[in-house]
C-alpha cells in the first residue's frame, strides 16, 4: 500500500511541477525548438517516438497491460514504465536532475493504463526540457554513461536509441495481440 501511495504522489507531483512551471499544464515547446543542428534533429525524433509510443499505449486495452509474451519478459505496462523511467534517469548522466526520485519498483507497481500513459507523457516532457536546456556548445563535453567515456550528445543519442528499441518491442507486442499500430491502420484498411 505504501508503494502505491509513493507512485500516486510521484505522478501527482510531476503534474504539479509541470503545472507550476507553465502556468496551466505541460507547455508545447515546439516554438522554442532550435531550427538546425543536433538538438533540432533530436527533438524532432523525440516528438515522433513519443507520438508512436503513446499511440501504441492507447491502442492496448487496460486489460492487456499485464500481458507479456513469456515469463521473465517485461509486460506491456512494464515496457512503457521502463521507457519513461529511463527518460528521467539517462539525463542524470549529463548532470540534469529529474524533478523527483523514482521508486525502484515502479515497473511492478505502476500498472494501470491511464497512470502509465501519464507517466510516459511526463517523461517525454522532461526529456524535451532536458534537451532544450543543453546549449549546443555543451553537447561535446565529456561525460560517462554506465562507466564508458562519451559526450553529452552521446548520452542523448543513447537515450534516443533506447526509446526506439522499445518502440520496436511494443510494435511486436501490438501485432502479437492482433492489434494494429494507429499509424498503419489507414494503410492496412485501404490495402484490403
Amino acid at each position: 500500500m505504501r508503494t502505491r501511495w509513493i507512485v500516486a504522489a510521484f505522478v501527482a507531483g510531476c503534474f504539479s511541477l509541470f503545472s507550476i512551471a507553465s502556468g496551466q499544464g505541460p507547455k508545447d515547446e515546439r516554438s522554442t525548438y532550435p531550427k538546425s543542428g543536433f538538438r533540432a534533429e533530436y527533438l524532432k525524433q523525440l516528438d515522433e517516438v513519443e507520438k508512436k509510443l503513446v499511440s501504441l499505449g492507447e491502442t492496448f486495452p487496460d486489460s492487456k497491460y499485464s500481458w507479456r509474451p513469456m515469463k521473465g519478459v517485461r509486460s506491456v505496462s512494464e515496457v512503457f514504465v521502463h521507457v519513461a523511467s529511463s527518460n528521467y534517469l539517462l539525463p542524470e548522466f549529463a548532470g540534469i536532475k529529474p524533478p523527483t526520485t523514482l521508486a525502484p519498483d515502479l515497473e511492478k507497481t505502476l500498472t494501470r493504463k491511464a497512470r502509465v500513459l501519464d507517466f510516459l507523457k511526463q517523461s517525454f516532457a522532461f526529456m524535451r526540457q532536458a534537451m532544450l536546456g543543453v546549449p549546443d556548445a555543451d553537447l561535446d563535453k565529456s561525460a560517462r554513461l554506465f562507466g564508458e567515456e562519451t559526450t553529452i550528445r552521446g548520452i542523448f543519442f543513447y537515450a534516443g536509441l533506447h526509446m526506439h528499441e522499445h518502440l520496436g518491442q511494443m510494435i511486436a507486442y501490438t501485432r502479437t495481440n492482433h492489434l494494429v499500430p494507429p499509424w498503419s491502420a489507414t494503410t492496412e484498411q485501404s490495402s484490403r
